[in-house]
């Protein structure tokens, strides 16, 4: 038995239900202190809005029975393709006896399946946590004569293969199409803004610069809007995996390059930002001087994005007189603004200027925005108050707006962080029986606190449902099943997700490798450890563990400065040496080692 199949065998042989989980977790009572809605027994007190004439906040329809995706899709959905091969070709990918390559491909070969481009996008849709199997089904379907993919297909191919770093198999796709010079309408701008982003998360500055530098030259790109998109693209993409500084620089040498070329508002806004994310208030202060010099005039975002940058480093009260200085340059703030403020506000636990911020801000004609009451539920739940939480989220259901996952999530949060496991299933259950569907990260959540409580039966449970909603199982549910499984001392299991993890095309941790080993060696399984460190070796993987308590190190780095300075202050006799000592304190390690080691001689020689 392999992977989560095997758990599903060996714990439940059914889908779950909300009506299921509502059984597992019965409602109970809460003292006054700990009541809101989230927690009392009965249906929900928050009655949810009715559509009316399709407005935008029409909530979703009615929830239904959980079925499998394959049971709910329906041959009319799409001409072109039938349910039974959607219903084949899950099963094939799902099947732990067949690996990525030739197998799957004779496999898929024996199903008669004529595939179509919406077929495949369906597939895609579902396992895109299984980018090596996908990668075969695509090529398996370029092989059969008249398959036409489409760009978005093309682009989720290449998404999934940056996803997992196989760069080389993505630049194959594309550099195909180009030398062929057929099938260029699949190549587009989004196309090379995928690989820009994908380098970029992986930390490959240069590979994204290229990348964007050789999209230049096609004549797809060049001939159009497209470059300058692209250029915003990689900057932005650059500075948010926190690469601003070589972003700066690639925007200074194309200004030497070209002493015409003028950026725009959005190009400042988006490397403002990338100093503001990174803490550089003065690189962040000398962008403001230089679009001054270039004549470009800051915008709400401009003004929007330093007041973010403020209240990201816990300076509210400069970001609110950034909003009245924004005002007298005739420039109205809006949600962009306003949101960010009260967001620090809501951390920060002054709601009272929230109440007073929230008045101001119902004045301007956009008034708050879903992002608003997001924050303020975060904040509440941030500072424990759950009923407070649950109040602003029946206010802002009763204005017409709909929670997103994202709402509900900060809820989540806080009982995975306090282990509260009736609370968060009881919240869950009334998220499914209110038609709202939970996203990944609500998943994450839950199967964290799950197995953090060492509940593997609800965590196996929550996992399957999770699948059976459309999101395929990724690393980090993998991760966190496998380490609460070799807690539990369920090593075959844990193996059998190992391989089934690596048989997706997903490179567990090497601290997850490390752990499975330690633990089957221990227990005499030295077969099982054997063919796992065969598993891992069969994959590139990085080999390091990571580091130990950054907090414990950064408190011996402390007490060893400490040290040092109170040396340097009992034998310098000149303030001016002291000051000295403090310049070059670049590398404080290692020359308060040297100095403790001088203490030490000196000493020994007394």
């Amino acid at each position: 038995m392999n992977g989560i199949c095997c758990l599903h065998k060996c714990y439940y042989l059914r889908s779950l239900t909300a009506t299921k989980l509502a059984a597992t977790f019965p409602f109970s009572s809460f003292t006054a202190a700990d009541e809101s809605w989230v927690s009392v027994s009965c249906n929900p007190v928050i009655k949810w809005p009715q559509p009316s004439n399709g407005p935008p906040w029409a909530p979703p329809p009615p929830p239904q029975p959980l079925t499998p995706p394959e049971q709910s899709l329906s041959p009319n959905l799409s001409p072109s393709y039938q349910q039974d091969d959607v219903t084949t070709l899950y099963s094939l990918l799902r099947d732990p006896s067949l690996r990525a390559g030739h197998t799957l491909e004779a496999a898929l070969d024996n199903t008669g399946i004529e595939p179509v481009s919406a077929l495949l996008q369906a597939v895609f849709d579902h396992f895109d946590s299984s980018p090596k199997l996908l990668h075969t089904l695509f090529h398996w379907a370029l092989k059969k004569p008249g398959f036409q993919s489409t760009p978005a297909l093309f682009n989720s191919m290449i998404y999934l293969l940056g996803k997992v770093r196989e760069f080389d198999s993505a630049w194959f796709l594309i550099l195909d199409l180009i030398g062929k010079n057929e099938g260029l309408e699949l190549i587009s701008c989004d196309t090379f803004a995928i690989m820009i982003r994908r380098y970029s998360r992986g930390g490959m500055t240069q590979p994204a610069i290229r990348t964007f530098e050789y999209a230049s030259t096609l004549d797809l790109i060049r001939n159009s809007d497209s470059v300058t998109n692209l250029l915003e693209i990689l900057l932005d993409s650059l500075c948010k995996e926190g690469h601003v500084r070589v972003a700066s620089e690639y925007f200074d040498r194309k200004k030497e390059l070209d002493p015409t070329w003028v950026p725009t508002v959005r190009v400042y806004n988006i490397l403002l930002n990338g100093w503001l994310r990174s803490r550089k208030l003065e690189h962040a202060e000398g962008l403001w001087t230089d679009m001054r010099n270039d004549n470009v005039t800051p915008n709400v975002v401009t003004y929007g994005t330093t007041v973010e940058g403020y209240c990201r480093m816990r300076r509210v009260d400069r970001a609110i007189s950034l909003v009245h200085e924004m005002r007298r340059e005739g420039i109205e703030p809006n949600a962009i603004v306003y949101n960010p403020i009260i967001d620090a506000l809501g951390e920060a636990g002054r709601f009272k200027e929230v109440s007073r911020m929230m008045e101001r801000f119902s004045l301007c004609g956009s008034g708050p925005t879903i992002s608003t009451y997001n924050s303020l539920v975060k904040g509440y739940c941030k500072a424990g108050d759950l009923v407070g939480a649950s109040k602003i989220l029946k206010t802002m259901i009763g204005r017409g707006f709909i929670p997103m996952p994202k709402t509900y999530n900060y809820f989540f949060r806080y009982f995975s962080k306090f282990g509260k496991i009736e609370e968060g299933m009881n919240l869950y259950t009334k998220m499914i029986e209110s038609g709202h569907n939970p996203d990944r990260l609500t998943y994450h959540l839950l199967v964290k606190m799950l197995c953090e409580e060492q509940r593997l039966d609800l965590a196996v449970q929550v996992s399957m449902e999770m699948r059976a909603r459309g999101c395929d199982m990724d690393l980090a549910i993998g991760t966190m099943l496998i380490h609460l499984l070799c807690r539990m001392h369920k090593l075959k299991e844990a193996f059998a997700e190992f391989g089934d993890m690596l048989r997706r095309g997903i490179v567990p941790q090497y601290l997850t490798f490390r752990l499975l080993s330690t633990e089957l060696k221990q227990r005499g399984m030295d077969d099982m450890a054997h063919k796992l460190y065969g598993l891992m070796s069969s994959v590139s993987h990085p080999t390091n563990l990571p580091p130990g308590d950054p907090s414990r190190a950064r408190r011996t780095s402390i007490m060893r400065k400490a040290e040092a300075m109170s040396d340097i202050l009992k034998t310098c006799k000149a303030a001016r040496e002291v000051v000295k000592h403090r310049r070059f304190s670049e590398n404080l390690v290692s020359s308060t080692n040297r100095l403790i080691e001088n203490i030490k001689k000196r000493v020994m020689e007394t």
